[in-house]
């Protein structure tokens, strides 16, 4: 979403839906609960269901948004905060995860209410938003999430996204650069390889797809 200069969004409220705003470039004010709350550049914020919010640009230059919503029908009811959870990707320090390569880093942002590595752990739909810094020539190596769906997003730098079936399935290697967004289902073959001398981060946002979530029955 790209608010200009002076303009805003009404404020709205989803009595189901979850929402978080990350601030890609620019500066803007959330309305939160009728609180205003300043965002800038790489920003994150997290908008729990049923709180009315919006957004407004009192600056000179447009300020582009990307705006996650995910349903929580089904899901437990996140608890309310008091207060609005809000950093800023910079302030979330580089760390290795797991089994994953040592040349892929990850900035771990939002986790669901049952983690606790996260710099925000709250809420039940969304299991991970993270930013990955992949080194020149790097990788996150293929692999599976059989509940989960995601988003990549290229936020700078370019290589070959992975793309496949599923774990039985081919695995395609797809150009990739600045701007592209890919969506994988539960399940699908999921990596990326950085360009020679060329660092890639990427935007990525984990979730239970809907009817795999804990406590459902897979059709």
């Amino acid at each position: 979403m790209e608010v200009d200069p002076g303009a805003s969004c009404k404020t709205v409220r989803y009595p189901q839906e979850d929402q978080i705003y990350v601030v890609l470039k620019g500066s803007a004010t959330a309305v939160y609960d009728s609180a205003p709350v300043a965002l800038a550049t790489e920003d994150f914020l997290y908008l729990p269901a049923t709180l009315p919010h919006g957004l407004r640009n009192i600056s000179a230059a447009p300020v582009t948004v990307v705006v996650m919503g995910y349903r929580t029908a089904g899901f437990a009811p996140a608890v309310m905060p008091p207060h609005p959870l809000k950093d800023n990707i910079a302030n979330v320090p580089l760390e290795l995860v797991g089994s994953h390569p040592s040349s892929t880093h990850y900035r771990l942002l939002l986790g669901d209410s049952s983690q606790t590595r996260d710099r925000i752990d709250i809420g039940s739909v969304v299991t991970s938003l993270f930013l990955m810094e992949i080194d020149a020539g790097g990788t996150n190596f293929p692999h599976h999430h059989p509940r989960e769906e995601e988003i990549y997003l290229v936020l700078d730098g370019k290589g070959e996204q992975v793309a496949g079936s599923g774990k039985d399935g081919v695995a395609g290697r797809y150009s990739a650069g600045v701007g592209d967004a890919y969506y994988y289902r539960a399940n699908a073959t999921v990596g990326y390889y950085s360009a020679p001398k060329v660092t890639s981060r990427i935007l990525c946002i984990r979730s239970w797809q809907p009817g795999l979530q804990p406590g459902s029955r897979p059709k």
